[in-house]
């Protein structure tokens, strides 16, 4: 095996003649092109910190100075003395150190610029007042205009690399309580009875006046102190001191682009979407990748994309941990129940689509039987944390299940090569349904759920992926996603007979088996394995593709597409619980540094009486269209607001973690922290890339992906806004709650949709009618 290979490379014996050395050439060829590979990235990753720490500024402006000192030195006799006080300093005052004294003094004056530019630069980043205007010209302020048109001369003079704005990016402001108090309060209004209203100010109004003082200042002291006052708390708190399962409580899914079909062949396509992983993760590496800007001006927070790849969620007794490593020249894949080690990189390069083919191939064709317990191993990383860490410790902590566990774990990414195919007929939905729900948790055991993703390949050559969450928001994993599938489709690397183009120039490293010992651990496997079985059969999942309209129709509306299907999913629920509930939209805050996300609520006053408005004949549609208004665009301030950071909850939440730091009970705090969400939904990302375009590659559009109900009894709902005419919705619920039905919410969807539509279809009419 490889690993022997490796320790015999190099050894010495004593005879009684002296003694001898033996080692293995080739085995110190790697080792020597590992640490020069390993030099030049850092000394790439320097070139770059360089460039990141002067943006928006480009490096040749530092020469320019140069010219200019020089220049003056020279031909000004007055600025002769600024250099001959550096002179002083310096061992002589030869014309050398002439230059040399121009050059500090321009460095000087260079850093001054640098800073003053930088700073210009992040409180003009500060100005969210274009978020709240229109985009069209004529209802921008002078205010904006000059604004923008700012931001395009100070970023415009240096192509940015993908962390070049992160010094720029200001920090999360920290907003008045007074402020989120009202806010949440109008929110939980249309959730409350008037007793129950009255009862929740006076508990907010004692808060406010009392505990909430203490609490607010040290939150401001962190806010000051840190780069964002809500990121890290959220990551250890929602994510790693999280002891329910992965499996559907946090993990989420993401499919295919449903309507192409590049090849049949699972090795082939399994191959050429790991090489586009591998591209994707060379971009990050040395900083290429193009950051996302809004409105092509706003950049967005960068810092989640550097986990991407070579991450693992570590389980602890009390707390999880995510661990990156700096590099890693392989990936694992699971097959029928084994798990090989698959070496990406030979001979200083990565291995080309062609050859990671034929390493795929013979992984399927390898017909060795799992080892005891292999085949289910993985599912002690779906269930409960702290049994996971327990176990990971007792059993893992050596011998050849570690170095089996760290080649997993240490690895850019898994593959699992699926038995079973994934399908998409726009004739039978269920076989959608079935395409996510395997994604979502394939048999309980056969993704290793704490990786950042596991790549899921179908028996026909369609694919989708796994990703753990605390790593990063869903948005990150949706680039990564969108850049594959354009990727694939743009280049076409597949010959007429589905396998990848090229001849391999090598011949690829063969699949290493890992090897385990787990006859042990197989009690606590099965353990595991029937608390993920469990969750595995309670999903209830249906995707819903709706394609009487979309995103095209909502804007005749002149209103948002988001505010309208949000406003959908409203008047769904109520007619399928009869009331209304907490919803929870996720929205981003990546204006702001190591921004993650904040929560939207939906359901307001106004959402609340457009509902009622269209469940009551005698309201008249004229009366509905101005209720729908008025709700979509307070939803949409909310929104903005939440990016913004003006949102509720985040905020709520720090306090409340302060507050059991300082180990203080609040009444407010405990009942808002335990109101649950039971309409939890989030929008896809759509269109992130400079290289998306429908137009060239109409049929490159992902069914979007999915995640689990955040509450036993209630929906987990994420859309994705496909096209101009198609709405993809992937609807969860638990089978075992009687109040749910997964199916019934997509129908009440449907239904929601389809009367909006009716309604300004006669509301247009009759507007005709009165115009002529």
């Amino acid at each position: 095996m490889a690993e022997a290979h490796s320790a015999v490379a190099f050894s010495f014996s004593i005879t009684h003649e002296g003694w001898d050395v033996n080692f293995d050439r080739e085995v110190l060829h790697l080792v020597w092109a590992s640490g020069i590979r390993s030099w030049k990235k850092r000394l790439a990753r320097f070139k770059n910190n360089v460039r990141n720490g002067i943006f928006p500024a480009p490096l040749q402006s530092l020469w320019a100075m140069m010219g200019i000192v020089l220049a003056l030195r020279y031909a000004n006799n007055t600025f002769i003395r600024y250099t001959d006080i550096i002179l002083q300093y310096l061992p002589g005052t030869s014309y050398v150190w002439q230059i040399v004294s121009c050059f500090i003094l321009s460095l000087t004056f260079w850093l001054i610029l640098i800073y003053i530019v930088r700073y210009t630069f992040k409180l003009m980043l500060m100005y969210k007042g274009w978020m709240y205007e229109s985009r069209g010209g004529h209802k921008v302020s002078l205010q904006t205009k000059l604004w923008g048109l700012g931001i395009k001369l100070l970023s415009s003079k240096s192509k940015p690399l993908l962390y070049s704005y992160q010094g720029s990016l200001p920090k999360l402001p920290l907003p008045p309580v007074n402020e989120t108090m009202k806010r949440y309060l109008k929110s939980v209004r249309p959730l409350m009875n008037d007793s129950e209203y009255e009862s929740m100010v006076k508990l907010a109004n004692e808060f406010e006046k009392g505990i909430a003082v203490k609490l607010q200042r040290y939150l401001w002291l962190k806010s000051w102190w840190s780069s964002n006052y809500v990121s890290d708390w959220w990551e250890e708190y929602v994510y790693l001191r999280s002891r329910t399962p992965l499996i559907v409580n946090s993990n989420f899914y993401g499919t295919d682009a449903i309507m192409l079909h590049s090849t049949s062949i699972q090795a082939a396509r399994a191959a050429m979407i790991i090489w586009q992983c591998l591209q994707y993760r060379r971009l990050i590496e040395r900083q290429e990748l193009e950051p996302i800007r809004v409105q092509g001006l706003v950049p967005l927070c960068s810092w989640q994309y550097e986990r991407i790849f070579n991450t693992t969620r570590v389980p602890g007794a009390v707390s999880d941990k995510i661990v990156h490593y700096n590099d890693s020249r392989h990936i694992v894949v699971y097959h029928a129940g084994r798990y090989f080690k698959v070496m990406i990189y030979s001979q200083n390069r990565i291995l080309h689509p062609c050859e990671i083919e034929e390493q795929i191939q013979s992984i399927l064709d390898n017909t060795e039987k799992p080892y005891v317990g292999e085949e289910k191993v993985a599912a002690l990383t779906a269930a409960d944390r702290t049994h996971w860490a327990n176990t990971r410790t007792q059993y893992f902590f050596k011998g050849i299940n570690r170095q089996s566990l760290d080649a997993i774990e240490k690895a850019a990414f898994v593959v699992t090569l699926d038995e079973v195919p994934y399908e998409y007929d726009p004739e039978n939905s269920k076989k959608l349904d079935e395409f996510g729900r395997i994604l979502m948790t394939g048999k309980g055991y056969d993704r290793w759920f704490d990786k950042s993703f596991t790549l899921c390949i179908g028996s026909n050559g369609r694919v989708g992926f796994n990703a753990e969450h605390s790593w990063a928001d869903a948005a990150v994993m949706s680039h990564l996603w969108e850049f594959i599938i354009f990727d694939e489709a743009k280049k076409s690397g597949y010959q007429e007979n589905g396998h990848t183009k090229g001849t391999p120039e090598l011949e690829p490293p063969k699949p290493i088996r890992l090897q385990w010992n787990l006859e042990p651990v197989l009690e606590a496997i099965e353990k595991s394995y029937q608390i993920s079985l469990a969750l595995v059969n309670d999903i209830d999942l249906r995707i819903l593709a709706f394609n009487d309209y979309g995103k095209g129709f909502m804007k005749t509306a002149r209103v948002s597409p988001d505010a309208f299907i949000q406003m959908a999913l409203q008047l769904a629920y109520y007619r399928d619980a009869g009331k209304f509930s907490l919803t929870y939209e996720a929205s981003m805050t990546r204006l702001y540094r190591e921004g993650r996300t904040e929560t939207v609520r939906p359901c307001t006053l106004e959402s609340s009486a457009w509902v009622k408005s269209m469940l009551d004949p005698n309201v008249d549609m004229n009366k509905r269209i101005t209720l729908l208004r008025e709700a979509c665009a307070t939803h949409q301030r909310g929104y903005q607001d939440a990016m913004c950071g003006k949102g509720i909850d985040r905020h709520l939440f720090c306090l409340y973690v302060v507050s059991k730091y300082l180990e203080v009970e609040s009444p407010f705090l405990n009942k808002v922290l335990s109101e649950p969400w039971r309409l939890s939904t989030s929008q896809t990302p759509h269109g992130q890339t400079t290289q998306f375009d429908l137009r060239k590659f109409p049929n490159c559009i992902s069914a979007g992906g999915g995640f689990g109900p955040v509450a036993n009894d209630g929906y987990g709902v994420s859309y994705i806004i496909a096209g101009e005419n198609l709405v993809f919705f992937h609807i969860s619920s638990k089978k075992s709650s009687p109040h749910t039905d997964s199916n019934r919410f997509a129908v009440r969807i449907k239904e929601a949709l389809n009367d909006m539509k009716s309604l300004y279809d006669d509301w247009n009419k009759s507007t005709k009618k009165l115009s002529s």
